[in-house]
């Protein structure tokens, strides 16, 4: 795979992850956060630092994704046959 669609997969990745690591600790408090009836044991930047990089993987598979599905074939290779059940 070549570096410009690396970068197109990986540069609006980072943005919307930004964006939801925004909008999610506006709402939520590291500090609050309980796995079972105990903290979580991490400081606010460890929290901040593992989510941000969860979001940015999640996004990036994402965006792979759509890039996969747009993928053109080359030039060369004809359309596949289409079945045709119906006798015209």
């Amino acid at each position: 795979m070549s570096a410009r669609r690396w970068i197109a997969i990986l540069w609006p990745a980072f943005l919307v992850a930004s964006l939801i690591e925004l909008v999610v600790f506006a709402l939520v408090d590291p500090s609050d956060l309980r796995w079972g009836r105990e903290g979580l044991g991490y400081t606010r930047q460890a929290v901040y630092t593992a989510s941000f990089f969860l979001f940015w993987v999640m996004s990036a598979a994402a965006c792979a994704l759509a890039v996969a599905l747009t993928v053109e074939p080359p030039e060369g290779d004809a359309p596949p046959e289409r079945f045709n059940a119906r006798a015209d």
